[in-house]
């Protein structure tokens, strides 16, 4: 599987490994990069049927997203990084941090959930994106995404990341939603051992912040950290805050390993 990936900040630094998420690209965190770049190296990737990354046939498993993260390591000679996951990626953090632990110095679970509502509305959505195309989609998604009053005074960035759910092949967008139409991770949350903070946005609906309160109280080395007037992308829309809870926390995590 070759997955399209870049680098930012020095050589040697520890590495930050960030994925897309469902219907965005590496793009989904030019606002946190530059904070970030400053300590770490900064590994974004395109998950499998997303970006430059190549789009094998469906279904997807999340073990796979997981898996296609860990040859890449191989193939780049990395051994450990610490791993922040929003949404679909933060699905493949969890999948990561419990089956191959010696791999994560630390873990921040952004936006996500270990199961993400009923099966039937994931195969439901990929059946449309198959026989419609993104379009069909398109509005109801990025309204998640970002809370109504962030769109009205910010309505380029909901703009921007429209176009990019758009581009995003109908076949890879299909696939990781049958991806998360499996997935149910609730029981296995146990097994992480990697520090984690988890963070939950306050207006988030598509991952609500109880979501995220069930991960927290059940990985045993974790703490959660709620967003006020975030939604989806809570990343992006308060951007500053975000990346310096990150910063923080690995720069936490990365000193209890060594």
């Amino acid at each position: 599987m070759r997955l399209h990936h870049r680098f930012d900040g020095p050589k040697g630094a520890p590495v930050l490994a960030l994925p897309s998420s469902l219907g965005t690209t590496t793009e989904l965190w030019d606002a946190n990069v530059q904070a970030w770049s400053e300590t770490f190296r900064v590994l974004r990737y395109d998950q499998r049927g997303h970006g430059g990354s190549e789009v094998p046939p469906a279904p997807y498993s999340i073990e796979e997203l997981g898996r296609d993260f860990l040859s890449l390591l191989d193939r780049l000679g990395i051994e450990r990084v610490s791993f922040c996951g929003l949404s679909l990626g933060g699905a493949t953090a969890m999948w990561l941090a419990a089956n191959v632990p010696a791999r994560i110095d630390g873990l921040v679970l952004a936006c996500t959930s270990p199961r993400f509502g009923d099966p039937r509305g994931w195969l439901d959505r990929a059946a449309v994106v198959r026989d419609e195309g993104l379009e069909a989609i398109a509005d109801t998604v990025v309204e998640r995404w970002f809370t109504p009053s962030f769109a009205q005074e910010r309505p380029d960035v909901p703009a921007r990341f429209r176009e990019l759910l758009l581009t995003t092949p109908r076949e890879g967008y299909a696939g990781c939603c049958e991806a998360l139409a499996g997935w149910d991770f609730r029981d296995e949350l146990g097994q992480i051992e990697a520090p984690t903070l988890v963070i939950a946005g306050s207006e988030d609906t598509a991952a609500p912040a109880d979501h995220g309160r069930l991960i927290a109280n059940r990985i045993p080395k974790s703490r959660l950290v709620v967003l006020p007037g975030a939604a989806h992308l809570g990343n992006v829309e308060p951007a500053d805050a975000f990346s310096s809870l990150v910063t923080e926390h690995l720069a936490t995590s990365i000193l209890e390993v060594a």
